[in-house]
């Protein structure tokens, strides 16, 4: 998020210094207007959802780069709420407000229509953008606007660091495999259906683990959304279901790792005693790779990520 930040800060004094976003060969007229005026430049931000950490964490980084440049710059939030439509109007609105430059985060489907239609769309308002974690598959669209750029984090570096992160720890401990069947049983919570994050993640998780030669049996995979309250009721009908059986739980972000840590400790579970503990392992945006054994609140799990 560090990394993240100190982008999005040094692009956007790109903006104020009247230079595009990529080529620099040409100078928005409204940005121009902004910084002569002595204006603040004014950000619109389009979050999918605000419910999701990472988002908000986004957010409140973006609040910390308004505190640092008081009277340079104002960002103003919209909340996508997940849905494709509602955010396709939250983008004309802001591009028919004239503002300086925009910044967006939507639902990631796989079709590219949404994209292009906000890159046309806003090159002919000669507004630039800034998408955050859209699909690879959709960068040639926004290379055609020199005034668009992409910031992706590397969710395969995510799912691999995490999936090297469970192998370690499942030879390193052979109590993880409670039947002795050599197989490890798992549960899967994952993030937004259709996101290219969730799909990253899920899949070089395992396929890591598999990699290394461990064998693998997935007894249930559900969304979470990205939400911690989510995970943690989805998690409560998943552990009685299949009490005993499960050795692993694998989540593809922090928040859902502490939601499933919360709905197991409900039934005494990772409270600290390692005859009832189930690990839990997420992902978390801030380090390069770190591991946690809490004994308390939130018993047993680690997180990987980047920064």
């Amino acid at each position: 998020m560090k990394i993240l930040k100190k982008l999005i800060s040094f692009i956007i004094v790109l903006v104020m210094t009247n230079c595009i976003l990529i080529h620099c060969s040409a100078k928005s007229a409204d940005t121009i207007s902004a910084v002569t005026s002595n204006r603040p430049v004014k950000v619109g931000v389009l979050l999918n959802n605000f419910y999701n950490s990472y988002n908000l964490s986004i957010k409140e980084s973006l609040e910390d780069i308004q505190k640092e440049k008081k009277n340079e710059i104002q960002f103003t939030f919209f909340d996508g709420e997940s849905n494709p439509a509602k955010q396709s109007v939250i983008v004309n609105n802001m591009l028919q407000n004239n503002y300086d430059l925009l910044l967006i985060n939507t639902v990631d489907k796989k079709t590219p229509e949404m994209i292009e239609d906000f890159v046309d769309k806003a090159k002919q308002k000669d507004t630039p953008l800034i998408f955050f974690n859209i699909r690879p598959d959709n960068l040639d669209i926004i290379k055609k606007y020199q005034k668009a750029i992409a910031i992706n984090t590397d969710s395969m570096q995510a799912g691999i660091l995490q999936g090297k992160m469970i192998a370690d720890y499942w030879n390193e401990n052979k109590e993880m495999d409670k039947n002795g069947d050599g197989i490890m049983q798992y549960i899967l919570i994952k993030g937004q259906p259709e996101s290219y994050l969730t799909e990253a993640r899920s899949n070089y998780s395992i396929s890591t683990i598999n990699d290394v030669g461990i064998k693998t049996q997935e007894l249930a995979a559900v969304s979470a959304n990205w939400d911690e309250g989510l995970a943690k009721s989805v998690m409560e009908s998943l552990f009685l279901k299949y009490d005993g059986n499960i050795e692993v739980i694998i989540a593809n972000s922090e928040s859902m790792a502490i939601g499933a840590v919360k709905a197991l400790q409900k039934y005494g579970y990772n409270l600290g005693d390692k005859t009832k503990t189930v690990p839990i392992f997420g992902i978390h945006v801030t380090h390069r790779r770190a591991r946690v054994n809490e004994k308390g609140f939130y018993g047993w799990f680690s997180f990987t990520g980047y920064s």
